[in-house]
């Protein structure tokens, strides 16, 4: 990964996580200087990096080497989100004055889940991660919780995340947010994407102060700024790359009924509606699509000791528009 590593002159070590005999699959720790990140492998080829900060999903590679997901090069910077891969956006989507931008787990240290065993699949590596509140986050959302996220590379080269959230407020209060998977898809050229799957649907407009559409019979393709948020969705939407013949599939589960697209434009690179779009440079909207497995429309409302659970799948297809896609089938 560029932004953390780029430092370091050295190769940084590799260590498994966990003693491993006859394993097909691999799980290593790898280090960025200040930064530490779990590396997922498959023997084919495939692979993926976890980073402990954000628990965010900082690389997604195939077979032949090609990076699926779009990453800033920008230097690490503390207390600062990362640009690209999957952050995750908890327990705030927007901005309400008194939470960062889309929340704060991108921006704080995640632990391993030393509760859990992950390694015990021969065909899948995996990590489980876990975040609790500091005092400093409970000062600005004065709620407990914990987070528990899963992270699994399987042996097709599918990427899995699912996120398990749980009140746990002594006080007896419920607490309420909005939850998104905020995907940086790596594209050719946004111009030449489309996105199926979200035809018919009411959506938010956030480009015309909120205002309610419908996207009608087209599907969705990208020739100025797009920032919208689209209710009610199926089980799965597919992301066309003519230029590359690849086709990005989301799967997701009901606790994300929602799509969040976006692509920012050559006009706003530092759009007030992403929150590290100071970090690009000019042209790097071309390489990149954000579509997002979330629920944002109606926030989540967990009473003590009630968990929500997010799912998402995602596949990366050879061929594009007219080519076979996947049953969405069971993602549980």
């Amino acid at each position: 990964m560029a932004s953390p590593s780029s430092s370091s002159s050295a190769p940084e070590p590799e260590h498994e996580l966990a003693p491993r005999v006859e394993r097909a699959s691999r799980v290593f720790v790898h280090i960025h200087g200040v930064l530490r990140s779990i590396i997922l492998r498959q023997p084919c080829g495939y692979s993926a990096e976890v980073l402990l900060y954000g628990g965010q999903v900082a690389s997604w590679v195939n077979e032949r080497g090609d990076q699926l997901l779009f990453l800033s090069d920008k230097e690490f910077e503390a207390n600062k989100p990362i640009c690209g891969g999957v952050p995750i956006c908890f327990p705030e989507f927007s901005n309400d004055g008194n939470i960062e931008q889309h929340g704060f787990a991108s921006i704080r240290f995640w632990t391993i889940d030393a509760s859990i065993d992950s390694l015990t699949e021969f065909d899948k590596a995996s990590v489980d991660l876990i975040l609790t509140p500091t005092d400093d986050d409970l000062l600005i959302w004065p709620h407990r919780f914990e987070f528990r996220l899963e992270v699994k590379l399987e042996a097709n080269g599918d990427l899995k995340m699912k996120s398990r959230i749980r009140n746990v407020n002594d006080n007896g209060m419920p607490f309420k947010f909005p939850f998104s998977y905020h995907n940086y898809f790596s594209v050719s050229d946004v111009s030449d994407v489309r996105i199926e799957g979200l035809e018919v649907l009411d959506y938010v407009d956030y480009m015309k102060n909120n205002e309610r559409c419908n996207q009608g019979s087209d599907v969705v393709t990208f020739e100025s700024e797009v920032n919208r948020a689209y209710f009610n969705t199926s089980g799965m939407i597919a992301v066309m790359d003519h230029l590359a013949l690849r086709t990005y599939t989301i799967r997701k589960n009901r606790g994300l009924p929602d799509i969040v697209v976006w692509n920012p434009w050559e006009k706003d690179l530092e759009s007030q509606w992403d929150w590290k779009m100071e970090d690009l440079e000019k042209g790097y909207y071309r390489k990149f699509v954000c579509v997002e497995a979330a629920n944002v429309e109606n926030e989540i409302t967990l009473k003590p000791f009630e968990e929500w659970i997010g799912i998402q799948h995602l596949s990366a297809h050879p061929g594009s528009y007219d080519d076979h896609l996947p049953n969405p089938g069971n993602i549980l």
